[in-house]
């Protein structure tokens, strides 16, 4: 009886560490954060380092359109275990002049740098912009080769 015990308790650890194993194999390949930020004409983003400042000045560039210059799409994403040469990330933009069955499609190859996740940007000349208008949504997808590892989109994205 005690010996059938200790076997069923090692079963159940076996089991556990087996899953916390597989969860932490999916949650290590994500694009954990995507922030879309509008540029000056000096391709600023904000103006001071401080977080608040730089939202303060978002808006200002988001209620006056004539002081920007471009738009930027910084993603931080993360693929721990995953050979970087054949990862991708993609961006997806639905705009105000676009069809929205079409959005318009970037894609980068990706660069690891730093040890808790990459980042990578995604910059928008004004040729782009103007062509693309007001973004509505956006998505961006991580890719290995032709297959899907992860995705972030915005609320209005369908």
């Amino acid at each position: 009886m005690l010996r059938s015990m200790r076997r069923l308790k090692l079963l159940v650890l076996c089991g556990l560490v087996c899953g916390a194993i597989a969860l932490g194999e999916a949650a290590s390949v994500r694009i954990i954060k995507v922030l879309p930020f509008y540029l000056d004409q000096d391709g600023r983003q904000s103006l001071t380092p401080s977080l608040y400042e730089r939202d303060a000045y978002q808006a200002t560039l988001r209620r006056n359109p004539k002081l920007r210059s471009g738009m930027r799409f910084d993603v931080q994403w993360k693929a721990r275990g995953m050979d970087p040469k054949r990862l991708k990330l993609r961006l997806e933009l639905r705009g105000s002049q676009t069809s929205i069955y079409t959005p318009m499609v970037i894609e980068r190859p990706v660069k690891p740098r730093g040890i808790l996740g990459h980042w990578l940007a995604f910059p928008l000349d004004p040729a782009t912009c103007q062509k693309l208008g007001e973004v509505i949504a956006w998505r961006v997808t991580l890719w290995e080769e032709d297959r899907q590892l992860a995705e972030r989109k915005s609320f209005l994205w369908q």
